[in-house]
């Protein structure tokens, strides 16, 4: 295990450590920033279990929908600007998008998941994904699955590229490279929307969710049946896409697709998590009338799409969607397989774990509980 922690947080590095020994961690990061300051920040294990690649201080690895929490930074820093209008329809911004019955749908909507555009209903191939702009086109021109703005469902992929084209259309230039710019830099973070080649050789592999394989089965099968809205939102546009080595992939590193692949590390999150709290290193990114107003909960209930209760602000989950025992003010995103970042606005820190082994659940596992126990334990 490398890195360390201040005095006073050694019960997080005991947890990280039971994660490799209890929980099935192959190669992993946590980091904590409370006040600004970094009091945990550990990693190790394998980057690679099957080439035995170790996970050192500057391995990075995909996080799935952990990403759309750090999109939602970049929308909110935009809207805090004056830029974005939460309330403004998309159309404003991107005239085409009120095609087919869509010019009532607010920024707003498709941050809370409410835009009815879970499903991307064009034949694209991966390549014209990959592009962007096929994907994007499509949805401007489709008609919603339901009636937007009445029934709220979790825009698995398309959250990325609605929020992606309307960065775009206000900043002039990719949400990756906004956030590149405007949030990374300053606060000197290693996580990328739209992966540099550059990068590329310090990516961990990403190992699916080992299981039962009658239980995988029927999961694969749930996750991929194109005859329920579930089955299309998480394997779409057009069944293209698993949770399989396909991730592992320079073409799904490369794009950019701000719900799913941003790839980065645990500090990365944390620092940024923080940011939104008060100053990191003298860089403050989100005021606290903005985190008021990004964190309100807008879309409550049981999601149309998955089948269970979630709940959104603009862009954030409440507690109900982290793990269990974080409090009440915290917000933030968990991504499929396991990784997290979130902040705790009472006690003051943000906090961020990268993987590269995939577990099953929706909202976290095993191993987020035991670390963010281990957190709140050091906090008193």
């Amino acid at each position: 295990m490398g890195g360390g922690t201040d005095p006073g947080w050694g019960a997080v590095a005991d947890a990280f450590a039971r994660n490799f020994t209890d929980h099935g961690d192959v190669g992993a990061a946590c980091a904590v920033v409370v006040g600004g300051r970094t009091v945990v920040d550990l990693w190790g294990g394998a980057a690679d279990g099957g080439a035995g690649r170790a996970w050192t201080a500057d391995t990075l690895a995909i996080t799935f929908s952990t990403t759309k929490g750090v999109t939602a930074v970049v929308c909110n820093r935009l809207i805090e600007q004056g830029r974005l209008d939460p309330d403004a329809p998309v159309a404003r911004y991107w005239p085409e998008f009120a095609a087919n019955g869509k010019d009532g749908i607010t920024v707003a909507d498709v941050l809370a998941h409410r835009a009815g555009l879970a499903d991307c209903t064009a034949d694209l191939t991966l390549a014209q994904i990959c592009a962007v702009a096929p994907v994007v086109d499509a949805l401007a021109a489709q008609a919603p699955n339901w009636e937007p703005g009445t029934a709220h469902g979790y825009h698995a992929r398309t959250y990325g590229w609605l929020t992606g084209e309307i960065v775009r259309r206000v900043t002039g230039g990719s949400l990756g490279g906004w956030f590149a710019t405007e949030l990374a830099a300053p606060l000197g973070l290693d996580f990328h929307i739209g992966l540099p080649a550059a990068c590329e050789p310090r990516v961990a592999r990403l190992h699916p969710p080992v299981a039962d394989a009658e239980l995988q089965r029927l999961i694969d099968a749930a996750m991929a049946d194109p005859d329920t809205l579930m089955g299309r939102v998480m394997s779409g546009p057009a069944g293209r896409f698993r949770y399989d080595d396909m991730w592992n992939t320079r073409a799904l590193h490369a794009t950019e697709m701000p719900s799913s692949n941003g790839i980065g590390d645990a500090r990365s999150l944390a620092r940024l998590y923080a940011a939104c709290l008060g100053p990191v290193d003298g860089f403050r990114a989100l005021d606290d009338a903005t985190v008021d107003r990004a964190t309100e909960i807008r879309s409550q209930g049981t999601d149309r799409v998955l089948g269970m209760p979630t709940a959104f602000g603009l862009g954030f989950t409440g507690p109900a969607m982290l793990p269990p025992g974080v409090g009440p003010r915290s917000f933030g995103h968990a991504g499929a397989g396991g990784s997290l970042g979130f902040a705790d606005r009472d006690a003051g820190f943000g906090f961020g774990y990268v993987m590269n082994q995939m577990q099953l659940g929706m909202t976290g596992d095993a191993r987020t509980e035991t670390l963010v126990r281990a957190v709140y334990s050091a906090l008193g």
